[in-house]
């Protein structure tokens, strides 16, 4: 009977179902009606659905929020939102940085991680390599994606300063946020 409410891969199942429950509530006209009519406050709205566009299961509903969105202004919109995202983005990457730098280690020592490193070294140059992880990093972090997985790309595998994260998150979310709100 336990085996039959044990789900192998519970995170992707719940990301699954945040997507559903964003789209059904999205899809409601009294909703979507509700965040176009929110005139001087959806700039505040603006900020905190940016900061949850940072996150997995809160993101589908924080593009839902944003995809509805009439602002006066995208681009200023896009910009607060993008500060929103930025708060996000430095939290999950000073959760990573220093709380997970251990589980790091250990794992690029791993035997797996050691075996996929050299099979992608002896296939791929160096320069590619860097690019292709920063680019799938870039589209992690501006799509409404979960930004877990590009942060933690950066944090972990790479010396990026807090600094320069900062600025690509701040240009790859706001992006992605004013793209949304065009659609």
């Amino acid at each position: 009977m336990n085996k039959l409410f044990k789900f192998r891969y519970p995170k992707l199942v719940g990301f699954g179902i945040a997507i559903i429950l964003a789209y059904i509530t999205f899809s409601n006209p009294l909703v979507s009606s509700s965040i176009s009519h929110l005139g001087e406050l959806s700039y505040f709205g603006t900020f905190i659905a940016g900061i949850f566009y940072t996150f997995g299961f809160s993101s589908p509903f924080s593009a839902g929020f944003f995809i509805d969105l009439n602002p006066s202004s995208i681009f200023f919109s896009g910009i607060i939102g993008g500060l929103g995202a930025l708060i996000g983005d430095i939290f999950i990457f000073s959760l990573i940085r220093f709380s997970f730098e251990d589980e790091f280690k250990r794992l690029r020592n791993s035997k797996a991680i050691i075996r996929i490193t050299r099979l992608i070294e002896r296939n791929l140059g160096h320069k590619i390599r860097v690019y292709l992880m920063y680019t799938f990093a870039g589209i992690l972090i501006a799509s409404p994606l979960p930004d877990e997985a590009g942060v933690t790309m950066l944090a972990g595998l790479t010396k990026i300063s807090a600094k320069s994260l900062a600025i690509v998150s701040f240009l790859l979310n706001t992006l992605g946020i004013i793209i949304l709100m065009l659609i």
